[in-house]
């Protein structure tokens, strides 16, 4: 195998694959006079609502927002309990900081890092009000087992747009499901959230707790005193481009990953983060696990020598229990050695429709090289 030499550019990690539709679709926008939330953002709610296959899609400001809004909707507040993983953004566990309530954090299966369901059960109290768990990588939770609890779910899918579960697309299963349109996620608007739901009433609640206001006529009133987290429709109107070509970027990452796993297959100590074949996979990232001992060196000096290649690569996640707020905010919190084991070895190599298969080589060689130097 002929192994080239170091690119001369830096290959970015996760670039967004936007494109003339995307300019276009913003500067129609503009021209229309609607900048806010306007028929954009009800355009791309109706068509995510179907694309998931929910009854009610809520466009929103962010991912964040989004399930916040759901947590609020539920009614959970001061007192309450959440349950979720230390595997992921803090953002999961900020917004249950948010409410008033406390996160819960339970250990993951060392598997594909995803919540272990075990470990939830095992942290149940009467406080309890839901679980969220994180379709990590995009890569599905045990649905079935957390179900089982008889707990509500909140879903935090914003690895899992083209996700699904048993067969079932990730979007209209649970309470609530809630996607994210950042930048580096499968529908790329720079900014924005979804929340999905079956249940009329919660959907009228984020609603409400969204818009902050309801009209009579010329005049308006507010049912609660909500958040201003509506979507702008000039984001939508990104969101909407990106959804026509949703699919067809989980086809050009699904080859990339392919290129991938036949290259990392002969590399010792190195292996991504299992996949279940019973799932659709969103391949919303590719993250390797590196084991110092037979890959002679650790996850950060791999990163840092593939930085030395002009590969840029990332860290999902370091445990949300582990960081500065959460560790001084509480102190009584047990090991989770699953989720510390694991962050302390994983990381993401570059993966985007927005690369060619030359970029991806090149990383492939690069990590080929790194392997070779240290092994």
């Amino acid at each position: 195998m002929t192994v080239r030499a170091t690119r001369e550019t830096f290959l970015g990690f996760q670039p967004p694959a936007v494109g003339d539709e995307e300019i276009a679709a913003v500067a129609e926008t503009i021209r229309s006079g609607w900048l806010t939330t306007g028929p954009k953002a009800a355009e791309l709610e109706r068509r995510f609502a179907a694309y998931v296959g929910a009854e009610h899609a809520l466009a929103v400001s962010s991912g964040t927002a989004a399930m916040h809004l759901a947590l609020v909707a539920l009614g959970i507040g001061p007192g309450d309990e959440v349950i979720t993983t230390p595997i992921t953004w803090p953002a999961t566990a900020n917004v249950i900081v948010h409410t008033g309530a406390t996160p819960v954090f339970a250990d993951v299966r060392d598997s594909d890092l995803n919540i272990d369901p075990a470990r939830v059960a095992e942290v149940v109290s009467p406080r309890t009000k839901a679980i969220m768990p994180v379709h990590l990588f995009g890569q599905p939770a045990d649905l079935d087992a957390l179900w089982a609890l008889g707990l509500p779910v909140i879903e935090d899918a914003a690895h899992a747009a083209e996700s699904g579960y048993r067969g079932r697309k990730i979007g209209g299963l649970s309470e609530a499901t809630c996607f994210s349109l950042y930048a580096t996620k499968s529908i790329a608007a720079g900014e924005g959230g979804i929340v999905t739901t079956n249940d009329d009433d919660l959907a009228e609640r984020v609603r409400e707790l969204t818009i902050m206001r309801r009209s009579h006529g010329s005049l308006y009133d507010i049912a609660v005193p909500g958040y201003k987290a509506n979507l702008s429709d000039v984001l939508a109107a990104i969101a909407l481009c990106q959804l026509d070509k949703v699919e067809r970027h989980r086809e050009a990452r699904i080859a990339q990953v392919e290129l991938y796993d036949a290259a990392v297959a002969e590399l010792d100590g190195i292996e991504p983060v299992a996949r279940d074949p019973r799932d659709t996979h969103a391949y919303h990232l590719y993250v390797v696990r590196v084991d110092p001992e037979r890959a002679g060196a650790t996850r950060d000096e791999y990163r840092l020598a593939l930085a030395g290649e002009n590969i840029g690569t990332s860290v999902h996640f370091l445990p949300v229990h582990q960081l500065t707020a959460y560790r001084e905010r509480f102190p009584e919190q047990p090991p989770l050695p699953v989720a510390e084991r694991a962050a302390s070895e994983v990381f993401s190599l570059p993966l985007s429709p927005a690369h060619s298969e030359r970029d991806i080589q090149d990383a492939i060689d690069a990590l080929r090289r790194v392997h070779a130097s240290f092994t």
